[in-house]
Order: C-alpha cells, then structure tokens, then sequence
C-alpha cells in the first residue's frame, strides 16, 4: 500500500510539475487581445482629450475586435490620468492618451514618471491653440486686450488647463513681455469653458478644435492665435508672431502604453492605430478639429519630437524664470 501510494503522490508530482511548466506556454499563446483593453484620457468628459480618444477607440474596436472602453481619469494637468496607465500592469490591456498639457509638466520640474516610463504607438493629432474672449467682450482686438492688461496687470483672468500646462507657460512668457494675465486652471474642460461663458474669466486658452462649436454658435470669438501663420479657418484673427510674440507651442497628443508591454502586444496595438489613422473616419474627425491632416507620426519619431518638445519649453520656461 506504502509503494502504491508513493507512486501516485510521484505521478501527481509529475503532472503538477507538467501543469506548471505548460502554463507560461498557455499564457504565451493566448490570443491578444482576448478582454477589453482601458483607454485611460487623463482629462474630463468633453474636452479634445476625450474626444480624440473616442474617435480612436471605436475604430480601434473593429480593428482589434474586442471593446476599447474609454476611462477619463482627471486631475493635476493630467498627471492623475498617467499615475493610473502606469499603475497598471503592462499587458497591452491599458492604453492612455498623452496630451502635450501633462508632457509640458516635465519641462519645469521633476515629475514621478518620464517620457522613458513610456512606449508611444504614434501622436495622433496635432493642431494650434487660440486665446479666446465671450462674444460680447469688451475686448474686441488683441489691441484692446494689450491695453488693459497692461493698465490693469494681473486683473485679467485667463482660464487653462492646469499649471506647468504650455498655457501657463504661454502665460508667463506673456508676463515678461509686459502682459502680466492671472491664470485661473480648471481640470475639468466644461468648467473651463463654463467660466468664460459665465463671466468668471476673461480669456480662454484653447486648442482651436475643442471650442469650435462654440464659436460658431457665435458665445465665443477667438482673439489671438498662437502660431506664425493666420489660420485659414480664421483669416482674420491676428497670430502671436504678427503680435510680436515668439511663442505658439502647438498642442499634440499621443496614444502610449506603459514601458515594459510585450513586444507581441505593442505590435498588435501599433498595427492597429496605424490602420486607423488612415481610415477616412479619422480623417474627418481631424478636420472637424481644425488638425493637420498629416497629424499621424510613428513610434521612434514621435519620442524624438516629444523630446524636442520638452526641451524647447524648457528654453522658455528658463527665459521667463531668468535663468
């Protein structure tokens, strides 16, 4: 009996040594993506963040066959949001949306996460952000608002993102121009827009796609536009260069997972965010945003310009801190 039962408690040994070393080959070879895969948006309902990352992610659905829920994590510029995508485990079941408002933050001070805690399947959009004021602003040209900011400094409030975000860096290169505004942030895009709407604010700092409805539903107008060029979708609204400002830092965002995915996974991913960006859906979600048609850059090339990014609003933000 001593000898029959040993020699089962060998050959469940055996087969739980077999079971073990079968699992890691199991694992490997289970179909990716076989659940649904988060698209953390590190900023509330209703913004540009959200809505590109919904237009994304319901193409993303039918390219990877399998739901891509969007999870809008809000909260210090966007750092809440990126705490969670790296919080996560890195199995290709967690994706966030970058935007260059949360990637600013690393050109000031020391954050607890760096570009090198990330892997970027591709920027996604990239477009030029506005100052705006309510339709029926006192303000009425760029020239008026110069002339009271400057007749009354700090009085004028100016609604942003967050602070460390390119509008607060925009903000204070505008100070040491002479334009001291008082930034007032809101995490929230609603509430953004709620404040100057409401009176709260007196300025808006924007991204031109995500109030475009507003503007045409005649409650806001845009007064100055951060770039060299005018805009073609608004000819007549004076740019910072033209203003004497040599400021624009256009806003991009990028899809990106966390450091440490499997290749296998990343792959599957990248593949199929570049099947979507070519799709004729995204093409018109970028022009209903006023973005660059040509918005999509890989991998490898996106790391470079999100480097090259930080490192010119470094530049400014040592300019306006004197160093």
């Amino acid at each position: 009996m001593m000898r029959a039962w040993c020699s089962g408690l060998a050959l469940g040994f055996v087969a739980g040594l077999g079971s073990l070393l079968m699992a890691p080959f199991a694992w490997a070879q289970e179909k990716y993506p076989s659940r649904p895969i988060e698209f953390i948006v590190p900023w509330g309902a209703g913004g540009g963040s959200d809505q590109t990352a919904r237009a994304i992610a319901k193409l993303l659905e039918a390219e990877l066959k399998t739901a891509v829920p969007v999870i809008n994590a809000p909260g210090g510029t966007g750092t809440a949001g990126i705490t969670k995508l790296l919080s996560a485990p890195a199995d290709g079941y967690s994706i966030g949306l970058l935007a260059w408002d949360t990637l600013a933050l690393l050109s000031s001070k020391p954050q607890k996460w760096s570009i090198d805690d990330l892997a970027v399947l591709g920027i996604v959009i990239q477009l030029p952000s506005a100052l705006y004021v309510a339709e029926n602003s006192r303000f009425k040209t760029w020239a008026d608002l110069e002339q009271a900011t400057k007749a009354a400094p700090s009085a004028i409030k100016v609604a942003i993102s967050g602070f460390g975000s390119p509008d607060h860096i925009t903000l204070n290169y505008l100070a040491t121009k002479g334009l001291p505004f008082k930034p007032v942030p809101y995490a929230e895009p609603g509430e953004r827009y709620a404040s100057l709407l409401g009176g709260h604010s007196d300025i808006l700092y924007s991204p031109i796609g995500n109030v475009r409805s507003f503007v045409e539903g005649k409650q806001i107008r845009p007064i100055l536009m951060l770039s060299e060029r005018r805009n073609a979708h608004y000819k007549d609204v004076t740019t910072s260069k033209e203003a004497g400002y040599d400021i624009t830092l256009p806003q991009r965002r990028a899809v990106v997972v966390k450091n440490g995915t499997r290749s296998e996974q990343f792959k599957v991913l990248e593949e199929a965010l570049a099947k979507v960006v070519k799709q004729d859906a995204y093409a018109q979600f970028l022009e209903r945003e006023f973005a660059q048609a040509d918005s999509f850059v890989a991998d490898k090339a996106a790391v470079q310009l999100m480097r090259a990014d930080v490192e010119q609003m470094r530049s400014i933000v040592n300019q306006t801190q004197g160093k």
